[in-house]
């Protein structure tokens, strides 16, 4: 299965990316990942479910011990398949 997430980071800061927004850019450039798209007011990344959620993981852990007060993620399956192994969307 393959994922795509999608995060923000909290506290805005306009003028310079926060601690816990470059950290958090750090991870999922660092990762394993097939696809990564770092801006100033959204990242998304994609791969291989296990890789993704690892991610996930550390990006959620390292951003909040960086100062995040809030981390906003949506993570979609994008290759059709459930965790069953079914069809996806119909």
């Amino acid at each position: 299965m393959r994922l795509r997430v999608e995060f923000t980071t909290e506290p805005f800061d306009l003028d310079e990316a926060p601690p816990h927004a470059v950290v958090a850019r750090e991870v999922v450039q660092g990762a394993d990942l097939d696809a990564v798209d770092v801006g100033p007011f959204g990242n998304t990344a994609e791969g291989e479910a296990g890789r993704v959620l690892t991610a996930v993981d550390a990006l959620l852990r390292q951003a909040l011990e960086a100062g995040a007060t809030r981390v906003s993620l949506q993570v979609n399956v994008i290759d059709g398949k459930n965790v069953a192994g079914g069809e996806g969307d119909r």
